[in-house]
């Protein structure tokens, strides 16, 4: 009986790898995520939401850390070595607007790069939960949490 769980353990767990490097790919793996997030930062940069907060900064070293945080999220073969997203943030006064102008940027960059929606919709479940630590709180409004997707998209 133990065995027999074992090996179910074991199935579960392929397959839910599997299915997290059919997301990867549907990204286009690591190429593709370059591809979005040069897309992307051309959005932030056009978006006066968005500007202030990327313009100033080293854009490449940016793209590059985006880059690697979403290839491990999607369980690419990458390592993501850069800040946690509550140190990276501290002080810089993003609110809610600037987070949901971040996220438009990024839909439109992945449409424009043919992700599949329902890989769209897998990478932003996961990205959710981090408005918890990059938006700023000031005030009841930017408490309520943002509406997180379903991890089962």
């Amino acid at each position: 009986m133990k065995r027999l769980i074992l090996l179910l353990l074991l199935a579960a767990t392929c397959v839910s790898a599997s299915a997290d490097q059919a997301t990867f790919k549907a990204f286009g793996g690591r190429p593709g995520l370059v591809k979005i997030m040069d897309d992307m930062m051309l959005e932030l940069l056009k978006d006066p939401r968005t500007e202030p907060f990327f313009a100033p900064v080293d854009q490449d070293h940016v793209k590059t850390m985006l880059v690697d945080q979403l290839c491990e999220l999607l369980q690419g073969d990458c390592v993501y070595a850069g800040l946690d997203m509550r140190s990276a943030h501290a002080d810089m006064g993003v609110k809610r607007e600037h987070f949901n102008a971040l996220i438009e940027s990024l839909q439109l960059a992945m449409e424009r790069n043919n992700v599949p929606f329902r890989a769209q919709n897998k990478l932003l479940a996961k990205l959710a939960p981090m408005h918890r630590d990059i938006v700023e709180k000031t005030d009841a409004a930017d408490e309520t949490p943002v509406e997180e997707l379903p991890s089962e998209l």
